[in-house]
């Protein structure tokens, strides 16, 4: 009996808490606990992007609380653990496509469809991907590598998961996290870019109403994008093609039923399946060295110069439209839906309370998501 009660002792999370004392690692673990504790509170009191950091951030605490086993790989006939098995939706590049359908059947394109030109600003904000690709080339990385590390850029968890899991998936976990804590980050990291590239007098120009958009426009956008945007990038298919089928359930009007489950059902269970596993990848031992820092370092600088490089196209467009395009709503090309939409919103009312934005802000914003996948399908047909 007394054996029994040392062998239970002797596996319980503490007793390898106090071993990783005696061999100096145990801070790490305590460290990316602090981090995940932090995460929380971001989520939870802040409301930056709770669906997403609640789920994470308790993966990784649940990781690094000892040898739980959730993400143990099956061996010598013991079944895996529950996270590992659920880890290969991420792994194998099947969850981001699926997010994607559910994102589809969210959005709105008629922002876009009734602003064309919101394509370019979109386009604009893919500039911190190849930038931040050839940073990263300049700095050592592989080319694989520094393609996943560019698409944090894109302000888009589910492009950078699915790319990565392609290209490098030894960097999946470090990756993906620093992709949706940017997307949680979007109304800390954005404003001070969009103010300092941007003058009091751009910030408070007042854009004239969209025009209204026919449903037969919203029902033959998805098809053509589709089309046109496959045809031009092969490796786009599964992201690109799943938003638009979601796009398609949302405007068509006769699947109902799909629509409905996809918005709601469908995204909202991968979300947790992500957000938990993804969260589990961050160890100790795989998460605190310095490629990892390397990457959150280049991921912020990626999601800065999209930002920056959707503002400065504005500007340009701002000058050559006679001053009718606010500039503000550039930084919305990053494919953090709707957040840096209505980032954009609330900066152009710290100066003009009037000022209403953010369906001018949503054609960019979605371009950006049709953006993002594209980019990616360019960087898998380069190397993958």
């Amino acid at each position: 009996m007394l054996e029994a009660v040392r062998e239970f002792l002797a596996s319980t999370g503490y007793a390898h808490l106090i071993q990783g004392f005696v061999s100096e690692g145990a801070w790490k673990e305590l460290v990316m606990i602090l981090l995940a504790c932090f995460l929380l509170y971001l989520a939870i009191k802040k409301e930056y992007e709770p669906l997403l950091l609640v789920p994470i951030a308790f993966g990784m605490i649940l990781i690094n609380l000892g040898p739980t086993g959730l993400m143990d790989e099956p061996k010598d006939g013991v079944v895996g653990g529950l996270l590992h098995y659920l880890y290969q939706g991420v792994k194998l590049g099947i969850y981001p496509p699926l997010i994607f359908l559910g994102i589809g059947a969210m959005t709105d394109f008629g922002p876009l469809i009734a602003n064309p030109s919101s394509l370019l600003l979109g386009a604009a904000a893919q500039l911190g991907i190849f930038l931040t690709f050839l940073g990263a080339l300049a700095m050592g990385y592989m080319p694989q590598e520094a393609a996943s590390i560019g698409i944090i850029g894109g302000a888009d968890g589910p492009t950078a998961i699915f790319l990565t899991s392609r290209l490098a998936p030894d960097l999946l976990g470090p990756i993906a996290i620093a992709a949706y804590s940017y997307m949680a980050l979007v109304p800390v990291i954005q404003p001070p870019i969009m103010r300092a590239l941007t003058t009091r007098e751009e910030r408070t120009i007042v854009m004239e109403q969209l025009r209204p958009v026919s449903r037969v426009e919203r029902i033959i956008f998805p098809v053509i994008v589709a089309i046109l945007g496959i045809l031009l990038v092969p490796d786009s298919a599964a992201l690109l093609g799943a938003l638009m089928l979601g796009n398609l359930f949302r405007e068509c009007g006769v699947v109902e039923r799909l629509s409905k489950t996809a918005q709601n059902e469908l995204i909202n269970i991968l979300t947790i399946f992500i957000g938990f596993t993804v969260g589990a990848t961050a160890t100790a031992e795989s998460f605190l060295d310095p490629k990892t820092i390397g990457i959150f370092i280049l991921g912020v600088l990626a999601f800065s110069l999209g930002t920056a490089g959707g503002v400065l196209l504005g500007k340009l467009m701002c000058k050559l439209s006679g001053g009718k395009i606010n500039p503000l709503i550039g930084a919305a090309g990053v494919s953090a839906v709707p957040m840096a939409a209505r980032v954009a919103q609330r900066e152009g009312q710290r100066e003009d309370p009037s000022n209403f934005l953010l369906m001018h802000a949503m054609g960019p914003n979605v371009a950006g998501v049709i953006g993002s996948a594209i980019a990616a399908g360019v960087l898998l047909s380069l190397y993958g």
